[in-house]
């Protein structure tokens, strides 16, 4: 979601990957163009993000992530949560071992409190 008004949370995402990735924390970036605000091709996506943001977690390439059509990793994300992304950075958080799935709407930002109590207490 290049083009879209939650994109500068790619900024604390790369926050979180850089403090907590040598803890166990793994971010992934999935591009997707299902509501219609992704650039054209993942190239140009990996160097928005780049250039923009320094991002360095890791990105997938673009794939829908709702619908019938999502790809099959957010399948099984929705049916842990049931929670199908509503709009662009809606974003997953999983527990070791998969134990727990965490779901939080695109206005929750990577560094709300919640997200951090839970990574906090995980990485303990």
């Amino acid at each position: 979601a290049s083009k879209c008004g939650f994109t500068p949370q790619f900024n604390a995402l790369e926050a979180l990957y850089k403090k907590y990735h040598d803890k166990g924390l793994l971010v992934i970036g999935f591009p997707s163009n299902d509501f219609n605000q992704e650039l054209a091709t993942d190239k140009e996506v990996k160097d928005f993000c780049k250039l923009t943001y320094a991002v360095e977690f890791p990105m997938t390439t673009k794939s829908n992530v709702t619908g019938k059509n999502a790809n099959p990793f957010y399948q099984e994300l929705i049916k842990a949560t049931g929670e199908m992304p509503k709009w662009n950075f809606h974003k997953y958080l999983i527990l070791p071992q998969g134990k727990k799935v965490y779901a939080f709407t695109s206005d929750v930002t990577p560094d709300s409190p919640d997200i951090i109590d839970k990574i906090k207490a995980e990485l303990k």
